[in-house]
């Protein structure tokens, strides 16, 4: 193989990933292009060549240096035909996609329907890659949530309020979850678990008669809004409750080593795969060892084990 293509998502991480596969293709004598914005590069005709020296000094910056957008066009039939021709006409004899379920989804359509050689590497806030134990960006985005709650409690303490605070995972809880167990919260609502606020609130008031000052409530956006369990709560309990989003803070900032780490063995492993003619497959870690499975798999929805993380939170609560 004499010629890559890199196309990506955005989060913390990816461009240590990017850095990691154009210093590996270039060891090898691997020419190298990044498509800009994504699938709707690919179609466009994007192409931007990458060097050594271009992915210099890129390791802590977060987002993508190839900017990136969704492309709706790109899982028709006729944008992937397009998609393919740009490839041709460029020379470009192998893709590394790096990105969530989206973007390994189109990796798959691209290796199966297309026989491009193709390589994911799983990057997503949500860590909700099917097989994968850590995705890129997925540490990052933790610590950065986490880092706020931690502010959110000084406020808390200070005030004597009750905080709900919003973060992402439209479909899985992961960030959630985590950051309400590493951030000592007392309540956290999941996509994956039902609630009853009647209970909360309950839970509130006995802990307020006691003597308890303050509460932090975990939201993750696809189980409810911030605002309206705030306003619910305040309704019910009769204490001062504000609420909190975090939004895209968590997609950016500069990557944790582990993910700075984790980006540079996952995006060197991905070279040596294309290179000994691997394909439709997706890397990730198995007791800290290298392996693949399959795109097939990677792109199947992910269960999250909520209870025991759950369990915890309320015993320590």
């Amino acid at each position: 193989m004499k010629k890559i293509g890199i196309v990506t998502r955005d989060c913390a991480g990816i461009n240590a990933a990017i850095r990691a596969v154009v210093r590996t293709a270039y060891f090898y004598d691997i020419e190298v292009v990044g498509i800009l914005k994504g699938y709707e590069g690919l179609i466009n005709n994007k192409i931007v060549p990458l060097s050594r020296h271009s992915v210099s000094g890129i390791i802590n910056q977060g987002g993508t240096i190839l900017k990136t957008t969704r492309s709706m066009k790109f899982f028709t039939e006729e944008g992937q035909k397009e998609a393919v021709k740009t490839m041709q006409n460029n020379g470009i004899e192998g893709l590394i996609v790096i990105g969530g379920n989206g973007s390994l989804r189109g990796a798959h359509e691209l290796a199966t329907k297309h026989n491009i050689p193709v390589v994911g590497v799983p990057a997503t806030i949500d860590n909700d890659i099917n097989g994968v134990e850590s995705a890129i960006g997925a540490d990052t985005a933790i610590n950065v949530a986490l880092d706020a709650v931690d502010k959110i409690r000084d406020t808390a303490l200070s005030l004597e309020r009750i905080f709900v605070v919003e973060v992402m995972g439209r479909d899985c809880g992961y960030i959630a979850l985590t950051v309400a167990l590493a951030g000592g919260c007392e309540e956290v609502l999941l996509p994956e678990k039902e609630f009853n606020i009647k209970k909360i609130c309950e839970e509130i008031t006995e802990g307020n008669i006691k003597g308890k000052i303050s509460w932090i409530i975990i939201v993750a956006e696809g189980r409810a809004r911030a605002s309206d369990i705030a306003k619910e709560i305040n309704e019910i309990t009769g204490l001062e409750t504000r609420e909190v989003v975090l939004g895209h803070i968590q997609r950016g900032g500069r990557a944790t080593a582990f993910d700075r780490i984790l980006a540079a063995r996952y995006g060197n492993f991905a070279v040596e795969l294309l290179k000994e003619g691997e394909t439709d497959k997706c890397v990730t870690l198995s007791n800290n060892k290298l392996i693949t499975i399959p795109l097939e798999d990677a792109i199947k929805p992910k269960d999250i084990e909520v209870e025991d993380y759950y369990r915890l939170i309320k015993v320590l609560t």
